[in-house]
């Protein structure tokens, strides 16, 4: 009889920590960073987008922040969004480098991230250890800052990215087009002309294909 007890005792036990765990499990729901784009999944029903600021879109819950930015959204040429995301990648990479599950973390204090200005717009009130990962992508020109206080929210989250490119990628387009012009007028540029020379100066002239045109006709 008393095994019996033990045994009910102990699975009552178990079914209560599962319970308990499932009850404190962070739940995530995906955001977009740029529309119809790069995502990635934040803490559900906690994640507040807090606006755009020179085209750097600001995200926090009550454990940390996500900020994003790409360079193909902002329209001004004086780029104030990149120099604002550029001072904030600065402080944040100031902290305690460490690896984590093969993503660079750099640790810094909660002091250290109230000194960015963005949060002039929003009230915060962290303290203690920040974990923060920074993500780029060369392809979709996404940079983004991941920071919480919590590791594993910090590590989801950076997993969870999922690039993707919507803006048309124009200097690659025009670099493909000059490499193939260029390689098409090798026979006909005469000899004692260098070729980086006549390469040059195709760069600095919008209508290429005109260019080829009067080369080869």
């Amino acid at each position: 009889m008393n095994k019996k007890i033990i045994i009910i005792g102990l699975l009552i036990l178990i079914i209560a920590a599962i319970i308990l765990v499932m009850l404190t499990a962070v739940k995530y729901e995906k955001v977009e960073i740029t529309p119809n784009g790069t995502n990635i999944e934040v803490p559900a029903n906690q994640t507040k987008y807090q606006g755009d600021f020179s085209k750097v879109k600001l995200w926090n819950w009550d454990k940390g922040i996500l900020i994003s930015y790409n360079v193909r959204e902002e329209n001004n040429p004086i780029k104030l969004g990149q120099l604002s995301f550029n001072a904030i990648d600065d402080i944040i990479k100031k902290g305690t480098s460490q690896n984590i599950d093969g993503f660079t973390c750099y640790v810094i204090n909660a002091d250290d991230l109230l000194e960015i200005q963005l949060f002039d717009f929003i009230k915060v009130n962290y303290k203690g250890k920040f974990y923060c990962i920074p993500l780029s992508n060369e392809t979709t020109d996404d940079k983004i800052l991941i920071c919480s206080n919590d590791k594993d929210i910090a590590l989801h989250m950076a997993k969870s990215v999922e690039y993707k490119n919507v803006y048309p990628n124009t200097e690659n387009k025009n670099k493909s087009k000059i490499d193939n012009l260029t390689s098409d007028l090798k026979n006909v540029i005469p000899n004692n002309t260098k070729l980086e020379e006549a390469k040059s100066k195709i760069e600095n002239i919008t209508e290429l294909e005109n260019l080829k045109h009067n080369f080869i006709g």
